[in-house]
């Protein structure tokens, strides 16, 4: 269901936002749109034909059930998009203005791809690719990954265009359609690592489960300067709870050393629970 939704979202931002403006967003779906207006191939058929190729290879990386979500996005999308031109036919603009065409584009296209994501699948092209890398680069998201593809598809395509103007008005659409994505993909709740390195680490831990009801871990470990062993506390709590721990640990020790880190995601008891599919 997500998957679908998802392309859904991405095949109304082609037809009706980027598509009529010719803005490419990186990706196949932007490189169906330049050839679409220049030798008139339908976005559609583009991208399922550029697609095939990259479908057999995540098949080979990525494996069968990724394979079978990323087939079944690349054809609705594509059904997606033959619907809405059959029922509204080519080269209909919702948005005259080029600026806000890329806007509204670029955000309803990172909905649909961040939906896409979150569901466990691609649409192909520099999407598919990126997912490929980064099973070779996870410390890289996929997103970022598919940026720097998508870049060089612009690029390419302001080449073949020869119009910078549409060019840097994809750029906005690519940037914002990253974004979203990652937005998604990541979400806003995110959490904070919290570290607390004092001589009265014993009192500060206790207080902290008792009266912020999250778990704490002791580290090993020792002052290089001083050589002397200490207990670096770390807890993971939400982000209303961070000024209560920095109360609990200023009032028990005033020269407590705090550092705090913004986790994206947590998994595991108190907080979301883990995919076991």
């Amino acid at each position: 269901m997500g998957i679908t939704i998802g392309c859904a979202f991405m095949a109304f931002s082609l037809n009706f936002f980027l598509g009529p403006h010719t803005i490419a967003p990186g990706g196949v779906t932007g490189l169906a749109i330049v050839i679409q207006q220049t030798i008139g191939i339908p976005i559609d058929v583009t991208n399922l034909v550029i697609n095939i190729p990259l479908f057999i290879l995540g098949l080979m990386v990525l494996g069968k059930a990724f394979g079978a979500k990323t087939a079944y996005a690349t054809l609705i999308i594509s059904g997606f998009i033959r619907l809405l031109l059959i029922l509204h036919g080519e080269n209909v603009m919702l948005i005259a203005d080029l600026l806000l065409a890329s806007i509204y584009g670029g955000v309803i296209m990172g909905i649909g791809l961040g939906i896409v994501f979150r569901s466990g699948g691609t649409t192909g092209g520099t999407d598919l690719a990126g997912a490929i890398l980064n099973n070779y680069f996870p410390n890289i998201s996929t997103a970022k990954l598919m940026m720097f593809l998508d870049l060089m598809v612009v690029a390419a395509a302001g080449i073949v265009k020869k119009d910078l103007e549409t060019s840097l008005y994809s750029v906005i659409a690519l940037y914002i359609t990253v974004k979203l994505v990652d937005f998604i993909v990541e979400g806003l709740n995110y959490s904070k690592a919290i570290y607390v390195i004092s001589n009265n680490s014993e009192e500060i831990g206790q207080r902290i489960m008792d009266e912020v009801g999250r778990g704490v871990t002791a580290l090993k470990a020792r002052g290089f300067y001083t050589g002397d062993d200490k207990d670096v506390l770390m807890c993971v709590v939400n982000r209303s709870q961070v000024a209560k721990l920095k109360k609990i640990a200023h009032e028990i020790d005033e020269r407590a050393f705090i550092m705090i880190t913004t986790i994206h995601e947590v998994l595991g008891e108190g907080f979301k629970e883990i995919n076991k599919k």
